[in-house]
């Protein structure tokens, strides 16, 4: 596993484009354009202000950096580095912006909530949607790119709504889950409880649905009856033998790995040392740190707040708030829990590699964490001084992963199968029964 150097970033914003060949960071009110591989800087552009958003158009031509605080967002081109474009959105104001599927059409949401503003590049036509609902993940695109499902209050009541995307009319609405002619196919509650659900994410397949609630589980649906398959819950106590716990340990550290350098070969990261915490394997029945929520104060931290499902769908990997230091990973085909991963601090972000079941996972402290069937590891962030993991960000092939602290970014270049070696803790790996 070989580290970059690290360099300066601001407000976490690192993104690789979508085909993988660029890197794009801010540093303030400048926007850096580096190789993905080699990361040399190809493009340095100068935005009006301080850069708080930016997104790739989906065919790597084009980047906007979105400036909410001045409702700006400018939009610079990879092929045409002297072309660019500039659009305020004046005494609106701006929350939002994100590009449709053709990359050729931005969409802004104005302050309250008010519209969605739907600019052309092309025609440099103007479109509006209103009564969007102030919410997060609101709003959503299909695969095709043909229509949009957007999240709308009319009437003091709520909506899903579906455009058209080729001219961005309502095609028609319904609540819950729908199919694209407007037939209502399913309405699902997990319980009648007021919190309801917290988070939600699609298997890769489309196969599956999973629900994450407040009450600490995960409901999986199918994707033929939209009903109810298993029900995860995230216990206290792990006594099932079968389970494999992997649990963070302290670890002296010690010179192990030498120096390993950057590629091209000319470029060199320094030192690295083996980590200072080690994955320990705990026999059952196991005790997991736990956190008991504030009763009495609103909107209490709790119930399962991240999910997300490896790129084959074999995997889901969930959090629980009330078990903040736990990644649980299901084993999908079998519809049981696989493996649990517990930390000495809080998980912060985990993002599973794009191209196979391989997890990264980061706590906020200088070490990032993978796991994968065969195994899990531990590694410290080589560098002088502390490097704080805040984010994480994958390329596209799954060789290499920007790790992304407050003031820097650098990058993490593992093996992969077509490499040496997989993910394994001291060279313990893990059978799948």
């Amino acid at each position: 596993m070989n580290f970059s150097e690290s360099f300066k970033l601001s407000g976490l914003l690192c993104r690789f484009s979508p085909d993988g060949k660029y890197l794009a960071s801010c540093v303030q009110y400048r926007l850096v354009i580096r190789d993905g591989k080699t990361l040399q800087i190809l493009q340095l552009y100068t935005c009006l202000d301080q850069i708080q958003h930016i997104e790739w158009s989906a065919d790597s031509l084009f980047i906007l950096c979105a400036m909410y605080r001045r409702g700006l967002v400018q939009v610079w081109s990879l092929e045409q580095p002297e072309w660019h474009c500039k659009i305020d959105e004046g005494s609106a104001g701006l929350v939002a912006s994100c590009w449709s599927p053709d990359g050729r059409h931005i969409l802004n949401t104005t302050e309250f909530h008010l519209r969605i503003t739907v600019w052309s590049l092309c025609t440099k036509s103007v479109s509006y949607i209103k009564y969007p609902k102030a919410c997060q993940q609101g709003i959503t695109f299909t695969r095709d790119g043909r229509y949009l499902a957007l999240a709308e209050r009319r009437d003091c009541k709520d909506y899903v709504s579906i455009f058209v995307c080729s001219d961005w009319q309502l095609l028609r609405y319904k609540i819950l889950l729908y199919s694209l002619d407007g037939r209502l196919l399913s309405a699902y509650c997990a319980y009648e409880w007021s919190l309801g659900i917290k988070s939600v994410a699609w298997s890769p397949s489309s196969q599956f649905l999973a629900i994450g609630s407040y009450d600490g589980k995960v409901r999986l649906l199918n994707h033929v009856t939209w009903k109810m398959i298993t029900e995860f819950g995230h216990p206290a106590t792990i006594n099932n033998p079968k389970t494999v716990v992997y649990k963070e340990a302290e670890k002296i550290p010690q010179l192990g790995l030498g120096h390993l350098s950057f590629p091209p070969p000319r470029s060199m990261a320094g030192a690295l040392s083996t980590s200072e915490s080690k994955y320990e394997i705990s026999s059952g029945p196991v005790a997991l740190q736990t956190l008991k929520p504030v009763a009495d104060r609103a909107n209490p931290r709790m119930g399962v707040g991240m999910l997300a499902f490896s790129s084959d769908s074999y995997f889901l990997a969930t959090r629980n708030d009330n078990v903040p230091n736990a990644v649980w990973v299901w084993d999908i085909q079998k519809l049981k829990l696989f493996v649990v991963l517990e930390h000495l601090s809080p998980v912060r972000s985990f993002q599973w590699d794009p191209q196979q079941p391989r997890l990264a996972i980061c706590t906020g402290g200088s070490k990032v964490y993978l796991w994968s069937p065969a195994g899990c590891v531990s590694v410290q962030v080589p560098g002088e001084g502390d490097f704080p993991v805040l984010g994480l960000c994958w390329h596209l092939s799954g060789d290499s992963l920007a790790l992304l602290s407050k003031d820097h970014f650098c990058l993490c270049f593992l093996e992969t199968r077509r490499g040496l070696a997989q993910p394994v803790d001291n060279g313990t790996a893990m059978p799948r029964t």
